[in-house]
């Protein structure tokens, strides 16, 4: 039965609205939550959740087989490390923690316990997103050239959700700003669609709209193993109002164009354009589920059947926050 037990350690807007709705959608039950905070704990509460305030009462909850971590990033590590000698599987949110050096110890304590871990890069599981790669697979694009994404929205100072304080603009919990929250599911992806990974990386990085230390903006500019170029521009200063999500993968045959489609919800829409004739095809795909359930099912079942599990790789996300750290101008 694919049906999984899940806790969440940090039960923030995230956690609330897009992965506890994601668990449910794909026939999983929340089992517990910790939280210091007692809002928080009332609202997992709420939807059937046992509270717990500290990490080991979740840890002593029999029924929770998985968890999800979704705490400030600085908080990452001190989680998956208890997690894992706990020997639950784990689903860490990106970036994997604040600091490589942080990554780096999560990577080793998943491993060496030989835990079943993955980070939340939910992008790799939206419906179009996946028709991306089938496409690409097929050879429908050709040789692929170039993959070009746009990954914005509008983070001031006051953004508040649940209450909670904005710890992405505090770079000593967020460990950076736009670049460190948004690049890493474009590099992520560009690795996802392309099958290989980026290896050489440049950025730039703005502190230009919004009245905080962290960079509010960054240009990232990269080149897969294969030869095909990557660009990504990630921003917290675009106005929601305003395009501001769109992925494009241009070969030699033709252009997939999709628009809305990167971020947490469902829906969007992808279209094929003919490099010979120019002529646009709208494509189909499943339009009702979002990323997050879609990311619960294939956790799950990973979960139960360990041969899946190759999809999930704590060493291949330590080498996109090796490529965080690079763009960031760090080793």
């Amino acid at each position: 039965m694919d049906s999984v037990g899940w806790g969440i350690v940090g039960y923030g807007w995230v956690a609330r609205d897009y992965m506890e709705p994601g668990i449910r959608a794909a026939g999983h039950r929340l089992v517990a939550v910790c939280d210091p905070d007692p809002a928080s704990r009332a609202a997992a509460e709420g939807v059937g959740a046992r509270g717990h305030a500290d990490l080991a009462g979740l840890l002593a909850e029999p029924e929770v087989e998985a968890v999800y971590v979704a705490t400030p990033n600085h908080l990452h590590r001190v989680a998956v490390e208890a997690l894992a000698a706990a020997g639950k599987a784990i689903l860490c949110e990106k970036p994997m923690a604040a600091t490589l050096g942080d990554a780096q110890a999560i990577a080793h304590a998943v491993e060496s316990k030989t835990i079943f871990y993955g980070t939340a890069f939910d992008q790799r599981h939206h419906p179009a997103h996946r028709a991306i790669r089938a496409q690409v697979e097929a050879g429908r694009l050709g040789t692929v050239t170039a993959v070009r994404i746009v990954y914005a929205c509008w983070l001031g100072r006051d953004w508040s959700e649940a209450g909670q304080p904005n710890w992405r603009i505090d770079a000593a919990q967020a460990g950076g700003g736009a670049l460190m929250d948004l690049a890493p599911h474009g590099l992520d992806l560009v690795d996802f669609l392309l099958d290989e990974p980026i290896t050489a990386i440049a950025a730039l990085t703005q502190t230009r709209a919004q009245d905080y230390a962290v960079d509010d903006g960054a240009l990232l500019i990269g080149r897969t193993a294969g030869g095909a170029l990557a660009s990504l521009h990630v921003a917290y200063n675009c106005p929601d109002a305003l395009p501001r999500r769109r992925l494009e993968v241009v070969g030699t045959r033709g252009l997939l164009v999709a628009e809305n489609t990167m971020g947490q919800t469902a829906g969007g829409s992808l279209t094929f354009i003919d490099g010979a004739s120019g002529r646009a095809e709208p494509l189909a795909f499943d339009a009702e589920s979002s990323p997050f359930t879609e990311q619960v099912r294939a956790f799950g079942s990973a979960l139960r059947r360990p041969e899946e599990r190759a999809a999930w790789s704590a060493a291949r996300d330590l080498q996109t926050m090796r490529l965080v750290a690079r763009a960031y101008g760090h080793g």
